[in-house]
Formats: C-alpha cells, sequence, structure tokens
C-alpha cells in the first residue's frame, strides 16, 4: 500500500515547553554555559521536589549516572551485581566496566519488571546491589524487593529512566533505592536532547553525596573550591566528566516547570489507546498493558504484545503502510555478545525476557501527539488482524 498522502505519525517527536528559548538565550547572554549555573541547580532543586531525593546531581545522561553508581558502591572484578535482562545494556554495563559480573534474572509476564520471585535464587556470597528497572514507568514489587536487599545486605539501585512522575504505593520512583538514576533523553516525558540525574537517597550515609560530587567533577574538589572550603581544588578519587552544561540545564528546567502539563497529555494519549483497543486486543489474543493496584504510572510509553514474532513483524509493517511509525523494544541482555562474555543468567534462565522480545511493539505516544493522530493510530491498529 502507498503511503503517498496519507497521514503520516512519527513514533516519537520532542517536546518543547513554554520557555525552553528564553531559558536557553539567558544563558548565552550571561556567558556561563558550562554545568553547576543557576539553571542546574534551578533543576535539580524541581527534581528534588517531584522525587523526594536528598540530593540530585544532574549527569550528561542516565548512562552516567548509572556509571557514577558503580563507583560509589566500589565494586571490584568478580563482584555480582543482579539486573533484569529485559532492559537497556546500560543497565549492565555500568557495572561490568567496575568488573562486576551482571547477573541477569526474568522479567513477570505482566509488568515486564525485574520477578521478584527469583532474585532470591540469584543471590550468591559475591552478589552486591540489586538494580531494578521500572519498566513503562510501572513500579517494581517494591516492597519485596526491597526486604530482600535488607536481609542480605545488598544495595539496592533504581534504573528510573522511565519512571519520572511515577509512583509505587504512594512513594514517588526513584525514591526507593539508595542512589537513583534518570534519563533526559528525547525519547523521555522531560527531555534535554541527551541527560540524566543522579538521585541520593541514603540519608545514613552523608558522606555519598560529597564522593558523588567529586567523581561527577572528574576525581576533584572543585565543588568545595568554589563554596570557599578548600583554597584550591586536586585530583582526590577516580571520576570523570559527567557534569552537563547549562544550557542543557535550561532546556531542562523549562521541562521541568510545565511537566504537570505535559503529563495530562501523556495521559490522555495513553487511555484512549487502552480504551480504543480493549475490545480489539482481546480479540486478537494480544495483551495490553498490565497496572496493579497501588501502581501510578506516567504513561511513559504504551506497548502491545503480539502473539508471535511473525504477527509482530507483520503488525509493524501494516502500520508503516499506513503511516504510523512502530516500534520493537529491549532485546534480551543476557544472550547478547556482551552480556554472554560478561555476564550471567540466574538459576532457569530468562524465558519470558526472550518471548517478550519478540512479541512486543511500542505505539507512538508523545505530549504533541494530536487527537486527530491518536484516533489515526487507533484505526490503523483496528484493521489489522492477527493470522
Amino acid at each position: 500500500m502507498s503511503t503517498t498522502g496519507l497521514r503520516t505519525v512519527p513514533f516519537n517527536r520532542p517536546h518543547v515547553s513554554e520557555n525552553e528559548l528564553d531559558y536557553i538565550a539567558e544563558v548565552v547572554r550571561h556567558g556561563r554555559t558550562s554545568g553547576d549555573g543557576p539553571f542546574t541547580r534551578r533543576a535539580a532543586e524541581l527534581l528534588s521536589e517531584l522525587t523526594g531525593s536528598r540530593q540530585v546531581l544532574l549527569t550528561t545522561s542516565c548512562t552516567h549516572a548509572l556509571e557514577m553508581s558503580a563507583i560509589l558502591l566500589d565494586l571490584r572484578p568478580g563482584d555480582e551485581v543482579i539486573t533484569p535482562s529485559f532492559t537497556f545494556m546500560s543497565t549492565a554495563n555500568a557495572y561490568a566496566l567496575r568488573g562486576a559480573v551482571p547477573v541477569f534474572v526474568d522479567c513477570r509476564p505482566d509488568t515486564l519488571n525485574l520477578d521478584e520471585r527469583l532474585i532470591e535464587a540469584a543471590i550468591t556470597d559475591r552478589t552486591r546491589a540489586v538494580v531494578v528497572v521500572h519498566y513503562a514507568g510501572v513500579g517494581c514489587e517494591m516492597e519485596a524487593i526491597g526486604e530482600l536487599a535488607e536481609r542480605y545486605g545488598l544495595a539496592l539501585i533504581e534504573d528510573n529512566a522511565h519512571g519520572l512522575g511515577g509512583a509505587y504505593r504512594g512513594r514517588p520512583l526513584g525514591s526507593f533505592g539508595v542512589m537513583a538514576a534518570q534519563s533526559f533523553h528525547e525519547t523521555k516525558n522531560v527531555q534535554c536532547g541527551e541527560g540524566g540525574a543522579l538521585l541520593l537517597n541514603d540519608l545514613d550515609d552523608p558522606g555519598l553525596a560529597e564522593r558523588a560530587e567529586i567523581i561527577r567533577e572528574k576525581g576533584t574538589d572543585r565543588g568545595r573550591y568554589f563554596r570557599g572550603q578548600v583554597d584550591k581544588y586536586r585530583w582526590v578519587d577516580i571520576g570523570s566528566s559527567y557534569l552537563p552544561s547549562d544550557l542543557l540545564a535550561a532546556q531542562l528546567t523549562s521541562q521541568l516547570e510545565s511537566f504537570g502539563a505535559t503529563q495530562l497529555r501523556r495521559r490522555a494519549v495513553w487511555q484512549a489507546y487502552h480504551e480504543g483497543l480493549a475490545d480489539w486486543a482481546a480479540g486478537n489474543r494480544i495483551s495490553q498493558p498490565v497496572i496493579p493496584d497501588g501502581c501510578d504510572h506516567p504513561a511513559h510509553l504504551y506497548h502491545l504484545l503480539l502473539p508471535d514474532l511473525a504477527n509482530r513483524q507483520a503488525f509493524i509493517g501494516h502500520l508503516a503502510a499506513r503511516g504510523v511509525q512502530a516500534v520493537f523494544h529491549y532485546q534480551p541482555l543476557h544472550s547478547a555478545p556482551a552480556g554472554l562474555r560478561y555476564g550471567r543468567q540466574a538459576p532457569g534462565g530468562c524465558p519470558v525476557t526472550e518471548q517478550v522480545a519478540d512479541r512486543l511493539v511500542r505505539l507512538p505516544l508523545f505530549a504533541d501527539l494530536g487527537e486527530d493522530d491518536v484516533a489515526h493510530v487507533i484505526d490503523a491498529v483496528l484493521s489489522y488482524e492477527v493470522s
């Protein structure tokens, strides 16, 4: 079918908030474009209010926030870190970079989150941490996972790339782990092109925040120097250049200030899909997202699980022919070349991850998706029949 003259709906279009260009121009005008300027501080304050985190450090990406968490854990070669296999590679790569072994645990078939029932069997005397990913911003079973981490003396880390604005039993996602990583990639609900943040939540370890600041500043005590606490700054620890420009922070500040309005629109799109496709999904053996009681999700993405790989590929092609860009998502880390080299599977393997990776499709979802475009996507989906 030709797409000439058809309405086209991209998978994503980065949202531009009201004051972004003015804030960016303000940074340029003042001539202070490097990090830790006024917009860096303002964005961190807004994130702290939104997540309840004790301290927020902006980073150049969620990947870098995860890498900082690995350094702060003082991981050594041979240490083990439990992670889901159904996630982005940075979730495991950040710890493999320190010589730790990612231990891949399967996901739940409903929420696609790390299956809390399988974690204990993966724990050994070398396990140092558990990393959870709140897939689509739907909270993992944090009570059960937190209890396991406490019982075995493991650090709990949240990869909260999807979860900003989500909550588990009334508590913000990103506030459960000793540390949490956020993403502000252009595909996220809040974006500045590329960016991230490390949230620090361990009230019992005041030195954690001080060391995190040093690691983010190339291993120097530069922050203390600018606060007048030392007369010169020196190399005092390992670290790297994880601090984003104040230009990015200006864009991020504007996005955070308009977060409420952005979320209203995203939730409307998500709900329109969920209601408009319910009967079709039920009649075609297709699974819609599952939101457990007690989970408040931020409408980060909308996914469908087709019956098998052949239908998934045919469905994506069917939508493309009608001008709708839909995509698949994560491929299993446990069977990826680097996963085989640097990690290992937990007992029982990851069969759910393998079949989910073959079946999942993500529909377009972004804040500026108009009602007519949403209706077009729904019509295109409804015209597909499972073979």
